[in-house]
């Protein structure tokens, strides 16, 4: 697990990472962050399509979001897009490239915040999730693109059954599948808060961590690395109990505060 913290005049980001391949022989999540001058964005990926194109998809999906970023740095809905679209054709270009991972795919989620206005975007495709908490709850949850979830909103399904449905993996949108769903931006910045936190991961977390106890180890925790430790813990522990293989895990946690400079 990584802590980093940067200060600039506006906000101050405290931010931790976890990356954890868990009981799986390779790890199909990625996450990258990069800081160009008063912008910074978080990505994590969660990649699909066999051994070696998940584990490929899922860098390509952050690898190639965080590099049209750091040549056009720009805090607006459209940028964030354009982003995103980069990554989707960078898998589509290894996709021809390697005929073998033709059916390669990744969910993706992104966090742009902009600490001298004081204000966050984020997009996200897939099941990887972004939550937004304001006073130690949560305001903003992302809604996953998955067959369960429309089960849901049609309501054939109940939201409690999103964590063990045995269809909960179907997805019908990620970079690289062959769909017209786009990517999901926010247009407009949401105003941040000293306190505000945000937490992107995989399903790898979400699903063995349930929001009310996000809630609870987040006003337990002294630091971002202190909060993922202990929902890190709590999905450990639900994995025992089930007897499940644990899946791969990786989540950013972004603390934000007023800045001191």
């Amino acid at each position: 697990m990584e802590t980093s913290e940067t200060a600039v005049i506006g906000l101050q980001l405290r931010s931790a990472q976890i990356c954890d391949a868990g009981g799986r022989t390779s790890n199909q999540d990625a996450l990258l962050s990069a800081r160009q001058g008063d912008l910074a964005c978080y990505v994590v990926a969660d990649g699909a399509g066999g051994h070696a194109g998940g584990e490929v998809a899922c860098k390509l999906a952050t690898e190639g979001l965080i590099a049209a970023f750091a040549a056009e740095p720009e805090f607006s809905g459209q940028a964030l897009r354009y982003y995103a679209d980069r990554a989707n054709i960078e898998i589509g270009n290894a996709q021809l490239e390697q005929p073998a991972r033709h059916e390669m795919s990744s969910t993706v989620a992104a966090l742009l915040i902009d600490t001298r206005r004081g204000a966050a975007l984020w997009a996200h495709l897939g099941d990887t999730r972004i939550y937004l908490f304001r006073q130690k709850k949560i305001v903003f949850a992302s809604k996953d693109h998955s067959l369960v979830q429309q089960f849901v909103d049609a309501g054939y399904s109940t939201g409690e059954q999103i964590r063990t449905h045995p269809q909960r993996n179907i997805l019908y949108a990620a970079l690289g599948a062959a769909d017209d769903t786009p990517v999901e931006v926010t247009e407009y910045g949401m105003p941040l808060q000293a306190g505000d936190v945000f937490l992107l991961c995989t399903d790898g977390l979400w699903e063995w961590v349930l929001e009310n106890e996000m809630e609870a180890e987040l006003a337990r925790a002294t630091s971002p690395e202190d909060w993922l430790e202990g929902m890190q813990t709590l999905a450990g522990r639900r994995f025992a109990q089930s007897g499940a293989i644990r899946d791969n895990t990786t989540a950013f946690a972004v603390w934000i505060s007023a800045s001191t400079v």
